[in-house]
C-alpha cells in the first residue's frame, strides 16, 4: 500500500523540479509541498531502515527547497511597495544579492572549520587500531616527515570510514584535528545539499578551494551517503548536480600536488554512488568494538565521577555487553551516572563523610549504620544543600542498568557490513 504513496512523492517531486527550473516557483511551491505530504504518509510505513534515511535526506532538501522559493516570493512582494518604480532600482539589487550570496557561501565554509582542537587524542578512541594507522599514515606522517613521501610514494588522498552507527567514526574524525597540524574542515551533507538550487554546487566549489588555499588541510564529510547516493529514477536534478560537482572536486584534489586529505564517513556504504566510492583510496570498516576496547570505554565515560570498580569489574562488564556500540556503552554510563541520584533522592538517612577535598559531608546510607541521622532531599533543600554527596558508583549500578540496555545494532545489519568490507574494504 505504502508503495503507492512512494511513488505519487516522486511524480509531484519530478513536475516541482520542472516548474522550479522553469521559474514557475508559486507552482513550483506547491508541487513541493504535495511531494512532502506523500513523504510523509509512506515514511510511517517504510519498515527498511536505509529507504528511511534515504527518503528523509530527499524530504530534508525538497523541504528546505520550498521554504526557501517562500521566503523568496514574500521578500519580492515585500520590495515593490517601498521600492521607486522602473527596473533601475531592479539592476544594482541583482548584484548586491550575488555579492550576498558569495559572502555567505564564505561565511559557510569559514564555519566548517574547526578551529579549536577538540582535544581527542589518539590514546581516547579505543581499539580502531589499523583505522589510526591508516590515518596516521594520510595524515601526521606527511606533515612531519615530508620527505617520506616524493617520487611516486604520495600519502593517501582519500579515506572513507564506514560501519554502524555509534562505532566511533566521528570520534576518530576528532582524533585527527587533534593530532594532525592541518587546517581541519567539519560538515556534514545538509550543510551542502540544504541550500536553493544552483546554491549547493557553488559550495562545494567554495569548500575544495578554501582547503587547497589552508593546505595541508583536511575535509572530513559526515553522512556522505546523503550527498552521494547511488544514482536511481527518484534522485532529482539538484542532487545529480552536486553529486557530479563533489566527484570533479574530489578527482582535482587527487591529481594535484595539493596536500588535502578527503575524510568520509557513512553508516550506509551500499548507498554510495560507486563513482565516489571509487575516489577514496582506502575504505576502512569501523566495527563494533571489542571486550578490551569496551572496558576502556566504560572508564573514559566514567571520568573522573567517584567509583569503586576494580578492573576485574571493569572487564566483567565489558563481557556483559558484547554486540554494544560505543555510543550504546555511553548510554549505559549515562544512565548509571544516574543512579547515585536516584539513592539520594530516595534515602531518609544520611552519615557524616569526607569528600575529596576533604571537606565534610552527607551521604545516604542504612538506618542502623553509624552515626546514621535521620534526614532527606527537602531537608537539605532547605537548610545545607551544599552538604550532600551523592555515592560512588559501583557494580551493582551498573548491573541494574544493564538489565534494561539492549544493543542497537542487529545481527543483519553486521551482516551488510561484513558483506561489503568483503567487496570493497578492509577491517580495521
Amino acid at each position: 500500500m505504502y508503495a503507492d504513496f512512494k511513488g505519487k512523492a516522486i511524480e509531484f517531486a519530478k513536475v516541482a523540479v520542472q516548474e522550479d527550473e522553469a521559474g514557475n516557483f508559486e507552482k513550483a511551491i506547491n508541487h513541493y509541498l504535495n511531494a512532502l505530504d506523500y513523504f510523509k504518509t509512506h515514511l510511517k510505513y517504510e519498515k527498511n531502515e536505509s529507504s528511511r534515511q534515504a527518503i528523509t535526506a530527499k524530504f530534508k532538501e525538497y523541504l528546505a527547497r520550498a521554504e526557501y522559493l517562500k521566503a523568496q516570493l514574500a521578500r519580492q512582494v515585500a520590495e515593490p511597495a517601498s521600492a521607486p518604480p522602473g527596473d533601475a532600482v531592479q539592476k544594482p539589487k541583482a548584484k548586491n544579492d550575488k555579492e550576498d550570496e558569495k559572502k555567505s557561501r564564505e561565511e559557510n565554509i569559514d564555519g566548517a572549520i574547526v578551529a579549536d582542537k577538540p582535544d581527542v587524542k589518539w590514546g581516547d578512541v579505543a581499539g580502531l587500531e589499523g583505522a589510526k594507522e591508516a590515518l596516521k599514515e594520510a595524515v601526521i606522517l606527511p606533515v612531519k616527515f615530508p620527505q617520506f613521501f616524493t617520487g611516486k610514494r604520495k600519502p593517501w588522498s582519500g579515506l572513507l570510514l564506514y560501519g554502524p552507527p555509534g562505532t566511533g567514526k566521528s570520534h576518530l574524525a576528532k582524533a585527527v584535528a587533534t593530532e594532525a597540524d592541518s587546517t581541519f574542515f567539519s560538515v556534514s551533507s545538509a550543510d551542502l545539499v540544504s541550500k536553493w538550487m544552483g546554491e549547493s554546487e557553488k559550495l562545494v566549489v567554495q569548500l575544495f578551494k578554501a582547503a587547497k588555499e589552508k593546505a595541508p588541510s583536511i575535509v572530513f564529510i559526515d553522512e556522505i551517503d546523503s550527498l552521494g547516493a547511488a544514482r536511481g529514477d527518484s534522485e532529482s536534478e539538484a542532487a545529480r548536480r552536486i553529486k557530479t560537482q563533489l566527484l570533479i572536486e574530489i578527482t582535482a584534489v587527487k591529481e594535484s600536488s595539493e596536500r588535502v586529505l578527503i575524510l568520509g564517513a557513512t553508516n550506509l556504504p551500499y548507498m554510495l554512488d560507486n563513482a565516489l566510492r571509487r575516489r577514496f583510496d582506502k575504505r576502512i570498516y569501523i566495527a563494533l568494538p571489542e571486550q578490551h576496547a569496551r572496558a576502556h570505554m566504560f572508564k573514559v565515560h566514567l571520568g573522573d565521577t567517584p567509583h569503586n570498580l576494580t578492573e576485574k569489574e571493569f572487564q566483567a562488564l565489558a563481557a556483559k555487553t558484547e554486540g554494544f556500540s560505543g555510543s550504546d556503552i555511553a548510554v549505559v554510563v549515562k544512565g548509571v551516572l544516574m543512579e547515585p541520584i536516584k539513592v539520594v533522592q530516595g534515602s531518609q538517612h544520611f552519615k557524616r563523610t569526607r569528600d575529596a577535598d576533604g571537606q565534610m559531608k552527607y551521604t545516604p546510607c542504612a538506618p542502623d549504620d553509624t552515626g546514621a541521622e535521620e534526614k532527606n532531599l527537602q531537608w537539605f533543600m532547605e537548610n545545607d544543600p551544599d552538604s550532600v554527596l551523592p555515592p560512588p558508583i559501583t557494580y551493582r549500578d551498573f548491573e541494574k542498568v544493564l538489565l534494561k540496555a539492549r544493543p542497537t545494532v542487529s545481527p543483519k545489519d553486521l551482516g551488510i557490513f561484513q558483506q561489503f568490507t568483503e567487496e570493497f574494504g578492509e577491517e580495521s
